[in-house]
């Protein structure tokens, strides 16, 4: 299909109703209404559930509720919003079902402003809702990306009936980009064998997190457990520029991964070997790539829009073989590329000095 001049929000909306959303939850927040907004006429008029609730909290619960039967079902939001429904998604997860969250990521801690940052990846990749558990987090760095991952968001959430999120910080949802729209896929007639259909001329399903028996949760929680073993070892996803002969690795995600690749080539052009890995997968993490490229590197350095959270899943893949350096700019302050070339050019400087 062709491109269209399409906004980040935008985009996701009308990937997720191409991929075959069944119905949406949401509530406005700033970097993602126009998202909620434009499901708003685009869901009716296809005869879909649309309904804005009256806050995040309600929201989680019916795109649970909608979960249980099946369908195809979505939320969006941006960091406060993200951290009301964490007790919602924890339900969803503990419950197996598959569902999408769209977390337009903005400024805090705290209501913070409505300008873009990475400070959520904690709140993402670690914690989500109490329990032993992660979601699978999705991170693009562009407008055609958040398409493709929405509709990747889709496919993985009932493959492995899980929650996926897709974190994306507010630049991608209000920046405007030349992108290939899917076509629309027609909205799946049949529920899973697993969904709360009724339970007419069928033995009843059970859809539950509640297991007041120690041995019981213990069960249920191993199962997670051996879905997560599954998804680490099948759904590392990272892309790379220039690591065949680097010795220092720029690893960034999302926006700040996208500004870094302008910054290492700025440095290749002024004759370092520089690399860039940018985890596309912030759970799982590609731990396993970042390994390997670990044993060829003198050093890394790591770039965030946040005071430093991902730096602490670098160092745990690197495990001690090279040093981890850092650059961040926090409270919604986007780094340029200069800036981040400088970062690199000290970096390099340091590892460069060592004998």
């Amino acid at each position: 299909m062709p491109k269209e001049l399409l906004k980040g929000n935008i985009a996701i909306a009308e990937a997720a109703v191409r991929a075959g959303m069944q119905a949406y939850f949401g509530y406005p927040i700033t970097p993602q209404t126009e998202l909620l907004e434009y499901l708003s006429a685009r869901m009716p008029e296809l005869g879909r559930t649309f309904l804005q609730a009256e806050s995040e909290i309600a929201a989680i619960h019916m795109v649970y509720g909608a979960a249980c039967t099946g369908v195809r079902a979505m939320t969006s939001t941006s960091s406060p919003g993200y951290s009301l429904m964490q007790e919602g998604l924890s339900y969803i997860a503990a419950s197996d079902l598959p569902c999408v969250v769209v977390n337009m990521m903005r400024g805090g801690p705290g209501l913070g402003n409505i300008q873009p940052s990475q400070g959520d990846y904690f709140q993402m990749t670690r914690s989500a809702g109490h329990g032993d558990y992660h979601p699978i987090v999705l991170a693009p760095a562009s407008v055609q990306e958040a398409i493709d991952f929405t509709l990747l968001a889709f496919t993985l959430a009932e493959q492995y009936r899980h929650l996926v999120i897709l974190a994306a910080d507010g630049q991608v949802g209000q920046m405007m980009e030349p992108a290939e729209l899917p076509p629309l896929l027609p909205v799946a007639e049949e529920r899973p064998v697993w969904a709360l259909t009724g339970a007419r001329g069928r033995g009843k399903n059970i859809i539950s997190s509640l297991h007041l028996r120690a041995e019981e949760e213990e069960i249920a929680n191993q199962r997670i457990q051996a879905r997560l073993l599954t998804i680490c070892a099948n759904e590392q996803r990272s892309t790379e520029y220039a690591t065949d002969d680097a010795e220092l690795l720029v690893i960034g995600f999302g926006t700040a991964g996208r500004i870094a690749y302008s910054a290492v080539e700025a440095a290749r052009a002024k004759g370092l070997k520089v690399g860039l890995l940018r985890p596309q997968t912030l759970y799982p993490f590609p731990e396993d790539r970042l390994s390997r490229l670990a044993r060829q590197m003198r050093s890394c350095l790591v770039v965030e829009m946040n005071a430093g959270q991902m730096i602490e899943d670098v160092r745990l893949a690197v495990a001690g073989r090279i040093p981890v350096r850092f650059y961040g700019r926090m409270g919604g302050m986007v780094p340029m590329p200069d800036d981040v070339l400088t970062a690199i050019e000290e970096a390099y400087a340091l590892h460069a000095a060592v004998v």
